[in-house]
Formats: C-alpha cells, sequence, structure tokens
C-alpha cells in the first residue's frame, strides 16, 4: 500500500478518534435545568406509629398523584434523610407553580393528608425550581 494512502488512512482514524472523545465528553457533561417545581418532604414518623401505616401513607403519595393535575412525577423510596434522626423522604414533581398551588388546597391532598398527619410526629418540607 502506498505511503500516502497509509497516512491518510491514519489521519481518518485519528480524526474519527478525536471526533468520539469529543463527542462522548459533551454527552457526559450535559445536564438540564427544567422549570418544573420539585416539593421534597422529610419526615419523622411517631414512634409508635405501625410500619404498616408508614407504607400505607407513602404508597398513598402515588393514589393521590393520579388525582391531582400537574403532577409529573413522585419518589418515595428512602435512600438518606436529613436530619438523620428523621426516618422517610418523599418528593413530588409538579409540571408549574400553578400545579403546586392547586396541589396544597386540592381535595385527595386533604384526604390524604388527614391519615399521613396522623402517625407524622414532625417534617420538613421544601420546594424548588429553575
Amino acid at each position: 500500500m502506498p505511503r500516502n494512502k497509509r497516512n491518510f488512512r491514519a489521519a481518518l482514524v485519528l480524526i474519527a478518534v478525536f471526533a468520539a472523545g469529543y463527542v462522548m465528553a459533551q454527552v457526559k457533561n450535559k445536564f438540564a435545568a427544567p422549570k418544573t417545581i420539585i416539593h421534597f418532604v422529610s419526615l419523622k414518623w411517631k414512634a409508635d406509629a405501625p410500619e404498616a401505616d408508614r407504607q400505607k401513607a407513602l404508597e398513598g403519595i402515588k393514589t393521590m398523584a393520579g388525582e391531582i393535575p400537574g403532577i409529573k412525577n413522585v419518589w418515595i423510596k428512602t435512600i438518606r434523610v436529613q436530619p438523620q434522626e428523621y426516618n422517610a423522604v418523599f418528593a413530588i414533581e409538579f409540571e408549574s407553580a400553578q400545579a403546586a398551588e392547586v396541589y396544597r388546597d386540592h381535595p385527595a391532598h386533604k384526604a390524604w393528608e388527614k391519615g399521613y398527619l396522623e402517625i407524622r410526629e414532625e417534617s420538613r418540607s421544601g420546594q424548588a425550581s429553575n
């Protein structure tokens, strides 16, 4: 094979490797900044709250979310919680600030909250967006 052809092929391979590395670096560093609202709650159950009632309250978030317009996603599985003496966390993603307002006073939220408040000792909540 002529030397010029080999050099040309080697150059093409190097360009392809460089381009692939560049593309991978761009994909790796991508992140989104959605305009949705995230509502997050850290909670501490009452000491005498039965485990079944705790699970029912957390599962009830999914049922409630299905009834309230504007809820996009829910998270109910606790991985880590702060402060450490708390027992669980959950989060709800709303499509907009208006949807978060609807949630606050919605009858499905009020109904869920009745059972939840009976077994909750304390909670801390917040909302965040971009």
